[in-house]
């Protein structure tokens, strides 16, 4: 896919990569899928990026709107399902 990914010029370098790497997880799971615990990993460390439950919310929405992939489902999804299971969207 080309596009940009959503990102805050108050981000480090390697937050950036980070959150890019939550993102292309989300892309996984709608694509081929991901295992819950590499989603779950990925989330955990965009959380410790982006805490505020409304940045969250802005991000996904952007994400949403140049990809298609609506990030707040596969996160409800990696939160519901037991460790070992692969996510597919």
């Amino acid at each position: 896919m080309e596009y940009s990914y959503p990102f805050s010029t108050d981000w480090s370098t390697t937050e950036i990569i980070d959150v890019v790497t939550f993102f292309e997880g989300i892309e996984q799971a709608y694509e081929k899928g991901i295992k819950r615990e590499d989603m779950l990993a990925r989330y955990r460390r965009f959380k410790e990026i982006v805490p505020s439950q409304s940045e969250e919310k802005t991000v996904f929405r952007e994400f949403e709107e140049v990809s298609g992939y609506v990030s707040y489902k596969v996160v409800k999804l990696t939160k519901e399902l037991e460790n070992g299971k692969i996510i597919k969207m």
